[in-house]
């Protein structure tokens, strides 16, 4: 999304139109803030950060009080991380990454590839040498961010607006129309951890725009390009409002296989009107298994690209708006566990290079006191993440402990959800509670092999 102007589908006027009244309750023991009360569903709740802002204490306080996943705003584009040709500038970014890093959050690399924000030398190439600059742009970024990365956003906006669902005309298009999928086998080579988003405006219904996204997707995954996730802006007006096939548009995605995730949300209005849309978008993503994220696009209404809307969670002052509560409180609902895809849905696409596979395996698991562990491993040459899922047994536990020792020579590159001590793996405190029967998540990534992890588990 570029933040310096507004597009001709965005309205700036008006209350946001649709929703039904939400009077969701939180349970006395559901999570207290957006990214515990997420956690505790098995995704995420994140937002956009300007680096120059984390200076500011209350933006920093409630970024790392509520937010359990960060974006960049501006400070991972190209014009960025690339300001003159084959020079790279990562201060600002590696600035948001150190912070995320710091208070336990997870990152989402925003963009690799995109016709917008490129610096002056891009625009005055095409052909060979654009696609090449691209090639190296991409390989230079996603490398020096490797296994730091959750998902990258590696193509964002390449469909035009309209009723055709025809590819946007950019310099990047122009240099051939397989430039998108020689940007996301880049990117699999180059940071083969992390997953591969395509991301869009005006896609949030069934419309031509979202259908022709829909056909390259599925296009890519029967030919093995390697894409992983498909991220859904949702800038929600008066002239662009939720539609009411949503949570439909998601499903239809994520029944090809891929993980789906709403990225830039922001909502214009105030009140009931704006609290019940933004509960409705939320339910809609807990209702489909594979939306794995909602991350909306900054922090208080004065941080937005789009302030005179007043379109955030937070006032300009930092104080909750009603949107904040209907949010937590849908969050909070019934519903919403993530479970394993279908047998019949696609695999993950793997990098067309055999040493850099990145495909999930399980691996031990193990009862113990009160609660069980399982590991899900996602490997590639010189790394891994591994997903443990902490299940509680026939009562609830309000801490657990997992014992999980790694191989000798891993370094641990970041984690999430977890505090460590030696080979036990403990709670933080918002995610300690699991309901009987129920599970939470929590994860890490490092440089080595994996081997075989067989953790088990404690609660109490």
């Amino acid at each position: 999304m570029n933040r310096a102007r507004t597009r001709g589908a965005i309205a700036l006027a008006g209350a946001a139109a649709i929703a039904t009244v939400v009077g969701l309750a939180s349970s006395a023991n559901a999570g207290t803030t957006l990214g515990a009360s997420a956690a505790e569903k098995g995704r995420y709740f994140g937002t956009a950060v300007a680096a120059y802002k984390l200076s500011d204490a209350t933006y920093s306080g409630i970024l790392d009080r509520e937010f359990n996943m960060i974006t960049p705003e501006n400070e991972m584009k190209w014009d960025a991380t690339e300001p003159s040709q084959n020079s790279f500038s990562y201060g600002s970014a590696d600035q948001i990454v150190s912070h995320a890093r710091a208070n336990g959050q997870r990152m989402r690399g925003h963009a690799l590839a995109w016709h917008s924000q490129q610096p002056s030398w891009v625009q005055n190439l095409s052909g060979t040498a654009l696609r090449n600059a691209m090639v190296n742009h991409v390989t230079n970024v996603a490398t020096h961010y490797k296994g730091q990365i959750y998902a990258w956003d590696v193509v964002n906006e390449a469909f035009a607006d309209g009723g055709n669902g025809a590819r946007r005309d950019s310099n990047l298009q122009r240099t051939g129309d397989d430039w998108i999928e020689v940007a996301f086998r880049t990117a699999r080579t180059a940071d083969p951890g992390a997953k591969l988003c395509y991301n869009d405006y005006n896609t949030d219904g069934v419309n031509a725009k979202s259908t022709a996204v829909y056909n390259m997707v599925k296009d890519f995954k029967a030919r093995g390009v390697p894409i992983d996730c498909v991220g859904f802006q949702s800038h929600i007006n008066s002239g662009s409002p939720m539609p009411s096939d949503y949570q439909a548009n998601l499903q239809r995605f994520a029944d090809l296989g891929v993980d789906v995730q709403i990225t830039e949300l922001d909502i214009q209005g105030s009140g009931t009107t704006q609290a019940n849309t933004y509960a409705s978008v939320v339910k809609a993503c807990l209702a489909v298994s594979r939306c794995t994220g909602i991350t909306v696009w900054g922090i208080r209404d004065s941080d937005s690209w789009r302030s005179g809307d007043t379109p955030l969670l937070f006032d300009n002052n930092g104080n909750k708006k009603a949107a904040y509560q209907s949010t937590l409180d849908a969050l909070n609902g019934p519903g919403g566990g993530v479970s394993t895809p279908p047998t019949s849905t696609p695999p993950v696409s793997t990098s067309p290079s055999p040493s850099a596979s990145a495909s999930p395996s399980n691996t031990g698991g193990g009862t113990g006191n009160r609660c069980t562990a399982s590991v899900l491993i996602n490997q590639w040459q010189g790394g891994f993440t591994a997903t443990v899922r902490v299940t509680a047994g026939s009562t609830a536990i309000n801490n657990w402990t997992v014992t999980m020792a790694l191989p000798a020579g891993t370094t641990i590159v970041n984690t999430w959800n977890v505090n460590r001590s030696g080979n036990n793996w403990t709670n933080m405190s918002y995610n300690g509670r699991v309901e009987a029967g129920q599970y939470t998540e929590w994860g890490l990534q490092a440089n080595g092999t994996a081997g075989t992890l067989t953790p088990t588990c404690a609660g109490s």
